[in-house]
């Protein structure tokens, strides 16, 4: 085969200004890969001196920092924009009416690759589902490579020269500039409303997160969740998942006579709920999806069930931290919308309720335009009392004061997680208390008072830590 000199491969693709619009992770990914494949790239990030500038390739000659270069833009061939950029940012939105090209990496990516994509998306549970069936597959010994929105940017698992599968985890953010993707499984999760400052209402995200289904070999729905269903041919493969007992060949729950639960497809039990350590339905859920998606992607059953078994959970999502002062505490810092925090109380109040137990919800933070009043049945039904913090927190109370909330649910307003745990201690500290677990689930972005969720999670865990070691 013959090898190209850059200026050869530059004119066998057609030459032309790749624009690379966001210099994070996904943004350096495509400027090494595309610099790579010999085409002339350029950077231009709003930030004066991004972090990862010193990481860029020598090729890369054209670096325009402190704003987005409206003039660099309007010279592009194509515009690679990183998912943190909105497309109606105006420098983008001109380049767009000029017919100018705006692409992702994940656009790159499936491109480029040559081995089947998992690809998942969905409100909530994206990177449980994701890490899970990556497991899975590693463990049935395929050569799997496991990115996009999870952390790994997609076009870093190319160097990959072994890989045979490909799972990604994929945001709106990332899919509504994806053009036929052509996984060979592909599955929104979930819906409920999330980036709503972004898209403008629930069409916009919906329609962004369907883009997922382009050019889909097969498919996963939920049965619970009528926005998760694909508007394409009915003739595809496809499987679904849900809490009721499932028809012919589908993935359910089935529950005995005993009321022990199962996990089943069809009429067959493949495994008793108490075997998994994730706990809540939500994860029993997510579960399925995994198991569902394996499925499609040919992974063997027996192995999955295995990897089911195993499986701790993630960092940071219905975590279990520790028990203090006779009460369990869970980091679902990762729990940034609305329902991502419905699911957070349905699956631990659960649990609870039977012990006459309920919980006590931390939330607040950036609430991105959500309608906080739709977490009131939720709350009526297995909360006690509700702690707000950040940015947002007067607004969310407002929202909940404005449905049917409880008069048996207590407010308080909080501010901060140090101040919050002053008010814990306050509130549980009579015999009376039904609380018997504290759950950290915002329903809101972390970047008013943290770097990310990550860091409010662990500040949380931290301040149980120092509980658990003053009593």
């Amino acid at each position: 085969m013959t090898t190209l000199t850059a200026t050869e491969t530059l004119l066998h693709k057609g030459s032309g200004l790749q624009v690379v619009v966001g210099l994070g992770q996904s943004g350096l990914s495509v400027a090494n890969y595309l610099t790579k494949q010999g085409y002339h790239v350029a950077v231009t990030d709003s930030q004066p001196t991004p972090a990862l500038a010193d990481q860029l390739p020598a090729a890369v000659d054209i670096r325009q920092f402190g704003a987005i270069d409206a003039e660099l833009l309007q010279q592009a061939a194509r515009i690679i924009i990183s998912p943190g950029i909105s497309l109606d940012t105006d420098v983008v939105a001109a380049a767009r009416r000029a017919n100018i090209p705006v692409v992702s990496d994940i656009q790159l990516f499936c491109e480029a690759c040559t081995v089947p994509i998992v690809a998942i998306t969905g409100s909530n549970a994206k990177s449980t589902v994701t890490t899970l069936v990556g497991q899975m597959a590693a463990d049935a010994g395929i050569n799997v490579g496991v990115g996009g929105n999870i952390g790994v940017p997609a076009l870093n698992l190319l160097a990959n020269p072994d890989m045979q599968l490909a799972v990604l985890e994929l945001s709106s953010f990332q899919l509504e500039t994806v053009t036929n993707l052509g996984a060979q499984v592909a599955t929104v999760l979930n819906m409920s409303p999330d980036h709503l400052d972004r898209h403008g209402d629930m069409l916009g995200y919906h329609q962004a997160k369907h883009r997922i289904f382009q050019g889909a070999k097969s498919v996963v729905i939920n049965r619970e969740d009528a926005l998760t269903r694909p508007l394409v041919a009915d003739n595809l493969p496809r499987l679904s998942t849900g809490i009721h007992a499932p028809d012919k060949g589908h993935y359910g729950l089935i529950t005995d006579p005993e009321g022990q639960i199962y996990l089943a497809r069809g009429t067959e039990r493949l495994l008793s709920a108490d075997k998994l350590q994730i706990k809540g339905r939500h994860n029993l859920l997510n579960a399925q999806a995994a198991l569902a998606l394996g499925e499609l992607a040919g992974l063997p059953l027996d192995s999955m069930l295995n990897t089911l078994q195993q499986f701790t959970g993630l960092e940071h999502r219905c975590q279990y931290v520790a028990t203090a002062a006779g009460l369990d505490y869970f980091n679902d810092s990762k729990g940034t919308n609305i329902g991502s925090t419905m699911a957070a109380i349905e699956g631990l109040g659960a649990v609870y309720a039977p012990k006459d137990g309920k919980l006590l919800l931390i939330l607040g933070g950036q609430g991105k335009g959500q309608q906080f009043g739709e977490l009131t049945p939720f709350i009526n039904k297995y909360v006690s009392q509700v702690l707000f913090i950040g940015e947002d927190a007067k607004q969310i109370e407002q929202h909940l004061r404005a449905t049917k909330l409880s008069d048996e649910v207590a407010l308080h307003q909080c501010q901060t997680l140090e101040s919050a745990f002053a008010t814990i201690q306050q509130v549980t500290i009579s015999s009376l208390s039904q609380v018997q677990a504290v759950l950290l689930s915002p329903a809101c972005a972390s970047f008013d008072q943290f770097s990310g969720y990550a860091a409010r999670g662990e500040h949380f865990s931290q301040l149980v830590s120092q509980l658990a070691t003053d009593i």
